[in-house]
């Protein structure tokens, strides 16, 4: 006898991004989003991303039920993540997942942010021991799974253990992009206007920081701030991202030497970034290992 597909409806609104997700165990039916983006020149401010999550979560869930072909009673279990993230985000997901669980009576779940993309990215790509890269606005950590060891949950169930091999030891290189793209004047800072200039500029040899498998990028920020107005943005773009992203390779390098994987992932915003992906492809085809990483929407 078949037995029917368990329905997971998630919220997720760690930070700029507002998502809301439809799912069995086997496949994604709907991933409804919407983005926040900060006034031109400046940061994001908390409040106003929580508002703007707050002012579209319903017409997002309205989305995702009507591309997944579900109705709200159809939902058997409702998740939410639970950090890490930005706090004022966060609570808007919480309170809205809590809301929706109380109503229809339904179980539910809080989901390790963190967690969620390294699960996610095995899936996507089919790789079954790897070594993950997370990149992420607060977040860059090079991340093993410990192959036969668990761990329990909160509700008693046996989990997945993973093992941090190597980190930041200030920001996560999301967020060294983020806070230069202040520095450049160009509209909307964000990681993704340095990356758009970075393709036109050269090389200019900045500050290279590893001990071990951790890293350090404040010190790369500082440096490449006050190179503006001596160089020329695009060089400086460049620059900040091939030194940045060398720190990277050599650190996942060093944990594939280490552990012997084969594998290799990256995961999390800054993963879709197409000169990472460059860089770690050639690094993987040089150690004779495989290279993945999930859809960008992920």
């Amino acid at each position: 006898m078949k037995t029917a597909s368990c329905v997971c409806l998630g919220i997720e609104s760690t930070a700029h991004t507002l998502g809301v997700g439809i799912s069995t165990e086997k496949k994604v039916l709907a991933n409804a989003v919407a983005f926040y983006r900060s006034p031109p020149g400046e940061g994001m401010l908390p409040r106003k991303a929580a508002e703007h999550h707050q002012e579209k979560i319903k017409e997002k869930m309205e989305e995702a039920l009507r591309v997944a072909g579900k109705k709200i009673e159809d939902v058997d279990v409702f998740a939410f993540s639970q950090g890490p993230g930005i706090g004022q985000c966060l609570r808007v997901s919480c309170i809205a997942a809590r809301y929706l669980a109380q109503k229809y009576e339904k179980p539910l779940l809080g989901i390790n942010h963190c967690r969620a993309h390294l699960e996610i990215s095995m899936n996507e790509t089919g790789f079954t021991d790897p070594i993950f890269l997370y990149v992420s606005g607060g977040n860059t950590q090079v991340i093993v799974r410990e192959a036969g060891e668990k761990e329990r949950g909160r509700d008693g169930a046996s989990v997945e253990k993973y093992r941090v091999l190597g980190e930041t030891l200030d920001i996560g290189i999301g967020n060294l992009f983020d806070v230069f793209a202040r520095s450049l004047g160009e509209g909307f800072a964000h990681g993704s206007t340095v990356e758009k200039l970075a393709g036109e500029g050269k090389y200019i040899e900045m500050p290279y920081v590893i001990k071990g498998m951790n890293f350090s990028f404040s010190g790369l920020l500082t440096h490449a701030q006050r190179m503006m107005g001596k160089e020329k943005k695009e060089d400086v773009c460049h620059s900040l991202m091939e030194t940045s992203f060398a720190v990277l390779c050599e650190a996942c390098e060093r944990a594939l030497c280490l552990t012997g994987k084969k594998e290799l992932i990256v995961c999390g915003g800054v993963a879709q970034n197409k000169k990472l992906q460059g860089m770690l492809a050639e690094m993987c085809k040089e150690q004779g290992v495989e290279f993945g990483f999930a859809r960008n929407e992920f």
